[in-house]
């Protein structure tokens, strides 16, 4: 018989009884109420089985077989990450290649949880090894897509500064790559200046590290181009240098990047972001920095050409000048006053005779009209006997009957006038009359 407020239990998940007083679910638990181990064990169990199995990628680092169980840590190719896997030996044989410890594989895996022990395994339902044949396969697509969106445009490379100030340099730590840019750079042009991040070029934690070095250098107010060199090596080994994050890092750098990586045969897909690919660590050198030998020569050359470039224009200004002074207008600067001098006095005398004539014949023109006005005045009428008879009021006698006898009128004759009386002949007939002699 059950004491008060106890309820009858219950089965659990794998059938065995369970108090009615266990919390059903993991929020509800407390001191005072808490679950049973195997509780919490069947409950992780049953979450995780219900995930999916999933390929993953990584490479082997250790590798045990065990009568017919095979025991794998695989890391991830990119960061410090590893996993322990539980590999049949069906599973193991079906492997078309023997695995080995650096293998890159692609393996799919099932999480299981052992309830009894509490520990978690990653069951391997397939594995298969990565041939060098997959991962070219990997960075030609990766390749193709990060082309269609541009990041390997012409257009979007930076030039090179034609003198840096100070190069940036990422490479491995005491590397012979180190080694050929700084001496070469420094035979080339020996005042050049780096500023060096020793770095992982290769393993899981070259990206990351070459990413933070590139994104510190590209802060540098000094930096002018950043190298991002290393030797030459397998492809596995250069895998980091195709990575896609590394890749859109420096597609983002505001500094000139110059890809150094490997040997001429060999092309990450660092090589097709950066602004300048060398072939080699120490091409890299001589296309950062110019020759100091060159440079010097180049300014000889530049400076013997200006010399003869002023030595020839000094001559042709000075015969210039020499044409110059030797024209009259400067040998002789008073003719072109002379001359002047010469246009102002003939216009002067053509304006003299001119004035003179037109007088002249002006005066002649007025001296013809004169005679003509005098040849045709009263006055001159009257010089040639003529005379005006005039009647006492002014009125000019001009008919015979304008005159009655005993009638005063004034003569005026060429030389004045004087009166006279009128007789008492009158008509055209008396003036025919003979004149007696007085």
């Amino acid at each position: 018989m059950t004491s008060e407020g106890m309820r009858a239990p219950s089965a659990g998940a794998d059938g065995a009884p369970r108090s009615s007083t266990t919390p059903a679910t993991a929020a509800e638990t407390s001191p005072d109420a808490p679950w049973p181990l195997h509780l919490l064990s069947e409950k992780l169990k049953a979450h995780i089985e219900r995930a999916p199995a999933a390929w993953v990628e990584g490479q082997v680092i250790e590798l045990n077989r065990r009568a017919s169980m095979c025991y794998i840590t695989l890391r991830d190719v990119d960061s410090e990450v590893s996993l322990s896997l539980s590999v049949f030996g069906s599973v193991m044989d079906r492997v078309s290649s023997p695995l080995e410890r650096g293998s890159r594989v692609v393996a799919r895996l099932k999480p299981d949880f052992w309830v009894k022990t509490g520990r978690l395994s990653m069951q391997t339902i397939d594995i298969r090894p990565v041939g060098i044949g997959d991962l070219l396969a990997r960075i030609e697509r990766l390749r193709q897509a990060l082309a269609a969106e541009g990041l390997f445009a012409v257009a979007r490379k930076k030039p090179l500064p034609l003198l840096p100030h100070r190069i940036g340099l990422i490479t491995g730590r005491d590397s012979d790559a180190m080694k050929d840019v700084m001496r070469n750079a420094a035979l080339r042009w020996p005042a050049v200046e780096f500023e060096v991040r020793e770095v992982a070029v290769q393993g899981v934690s070259s990206v990351a590290q070459v990413s933070a070095a590139l994104a510190e250098l590209d802060a540098h107010p000094q930096v002018d181009v950043i190298i991002i060199a290393r030797g030459g090596g397998a492809l596995e080994d250069l895998l980091p240098f195709s990575d896609e994050s590394l890749v859109r890092a420096v597609s983002m750098a505001r500094t000139p990047v110059v890809s150094a990586i490997g040997h001429e045969a060999d092309r990450p897909l660092l090589d097709e972001v950066a602004d300048l690919r060398a072939s080699t660590p120490t091409d890299a050198a001589k296309r950062v920095v110019p020759d100091v030998t060159e440079e010097l020569g180049r300014i000889r050359q530049a400076r013997v050409a200006l010399e003869r470039s002023i030595r020839l224009l000094v001559h042709r200004e000075s015969e210039s000048l020499a044409n110059l002074r030797s024209r009259p207008s400067l040998a002789k600067p008073e003719g072109m006053i002379d001359v002047r001098e010469a246009d102002v006095e003939r216009l002067r005398s053509r304006a003299l005779r001119s004035t003179s004539a037109a007088v002249e014949r002006d005066a002649d023109a007025i001296h013809h009209l004169r005679e003509r006005v005098r040849s045709l005045s009263p006055q001159k009428t009257l010089d040639r006997g003529y005379a005006v008879v005039q009647t006492a009021d002014g009125h000019v006698v001009r008919e015979p009957d304008d005159v009655g006898t005993g009638d005063v009128l004034r003569i005026r004759v060429a030389g004045g006038q004087f009166g006279a009386v009128a007789r008492t002949e009158q008509g055209p007939e008396a003036g025919r009359r003979e004149r007696k002699p007085a």
